[in-house]
């Protein structure tokens, strides 16, 4: 059975735990207890909640499972784009991923075997809270409502071959999230998180939300120029350098690898790659 509740260190408690903790009979999905007012509704009783299971005997899903969109931004961090010989663009170079895409925070990564250059992306990727559109940088802030880490698996051949990147990175389970949703105000300064990407233990990415181009709040006021930005959108921000595209020297994922990406406060994912 599919639930939805809050975390805390190595334990949880569920909907149906704070239903029958508070009274409050909270609704079935998590979108709706979210951004329907049932989240504020519970807030103020959080302290004083019963942490009573343990995460570990839970399987961790996408935190989000039916976003209206995910969008991806490409080429925004300085030490990325020097990595490819490119300029950073001053405007949003976005890709959408479909929502069959999302994948737990330790699930297998599965990739056709057709598929022969397979790669990751660290990626901080944020929460839209609010419908919105046409809004300010300053009102950027203010429709945000959380933070969870996103690998943007991408195939690089099909990349290539297509050149453009909406079948490369649109694949079944090539977006693990999570592994869970941080709130914006646990978060003090979303620009200033380190982020880390393993693989089978070697460090591959090492670098900080402090080298994006295009920081948090210009991302979300120049989509929202573009198209409405709508409750339980995902927007990933870009990824760091050390990916393997391009890279002459470039160990590309196999079966079995396994990834581990961590960003500073907000956890970590652990997925296994598999070839069908």
């Amino acid at each position: 059975m599919e639930t939805y509740g809050f975390v805390n260190g190595d334990n949880v408690t569920t909907k149906e735990d704070i239903t029958h903790q508070t009274g409050i009979p909270i609704p079935q999905h998590i979108k709706d207890f979210l951004f329907d007012g049932w989240y504020d509704e519970i807030k103020p009783r959080m302290s004083n909640l019963k942490y009573t299971q343990k995460i570990s005997d839970f399987q961790i899903l996408a935190p989000i499972p039916n976003p209206s969109k995910i969008i991806c931004l490409a080429f925004n961090y300085k030490d990325h784009a020097r990595e490819q010989n490119l300029i950073p663009p001053d405007e949003p170079a976005i890709i959408i991923k479909p929502k069959t895409t999302l994948n737990g925070a330790a699930s297998d990564i599965i990739c056709p075997s057709f598929v022969s250059k397979l790669d990751y992306e660290i990626e901080l990727a944020l929460i839209i809270g609010k419908d919105c559109k046409n809004i300010t940088e300053q009102e950027a802030k203010n429709v945000i409502f959380g933070y969870m880490i996103l690998n943007d698996t991408s195939a690089r051949d099909v990349q290539a071959k297509d050149k453009q990147f909406t079948r490369a990175k649109g694949f079944d389970t090539f977006a693990p999230c999570g592994p869970w949703i941080t709130t914006a105000d646990e978060i003090s300064d979303p620009q200033n998180l380190k982020m880390i990407t393993k693989v089978n233990g070697i460090v591959r990415q090492d670098s900080s939300t402090s080298n994006m181009f295009l920081k948090i709040p210009t991302i979300v006021s120049m989509l929202s120029q573009v198209m409405t930005l709508e409750k339980g959108d995902i927007i990933s921000t870009g990824t760091p350098a050390g990916v393997m595209l391009n890279r002459p020297d470039a160990v590309y994922l196999k079966n079995g690898d396994r990834i581990e990406m961590e960003i500073e406060g907000l956890g970590k994912l652990e997925n296994t790659v598999k070839f069908a």
